[in-house]
């Protein structure tokens, strides 16, 4: 499994950006597919995750409402729509494989398959 995650940029304030997060190996394994942020200087934070099978998808309090993960079986890519970016969402951006149980979906230690970050500047 070999995840890349991609769509990064610089936005302004209120603009909107679509990552995606693209299994470039073999059949995903993983049943979650978690994307996590980790702003400078501050700790990895969950930010939303979506289950392959049912697709029942899980956000953080910080970006509910402002940003929908959503998933293409057919191109194995899963997708999260970034709208109403603030500073704040400055982070480096990455999608992660797992099968956590839906209690434990934040976590990031659940997830074994790690793809490279890309990068989201949000300038004011």
């Amino acid at each position: 499994v070999q995840l890349q995650a991609s769509g990064g940029g610089l936005v302004q304030v209120g603009g909107s950006l679509r990552l995606s997060c693209t299994n470039s190996g073999r059949t995903f394994s993983s049943n979650v597919i978690g994307w996590f942020r980790q702003p400078p200087g501050k700790e990895r934070e969950f930010v939303a995750a979506i289950k392959w099978s049912g697709g029942s998808s899980y956000y953080a309090d910080s970006v509910k409402g402002r940003f929908t993960v959503s998933k293409d079986n057919a191109k194995n890519t899963v997708y999260l729509q970034m709208n109403s970016l603030k500073p704040e969402d400055t982070a480096v951006y990455s999608c992660a494989g797992g099968n956590p149980i839906q209690s434990s979906i934040r976590a990031s230690a659940l997830y074994k398959y790690w793809g490279q970050g890309t990068q989201v500047t949000v300038s004011s």
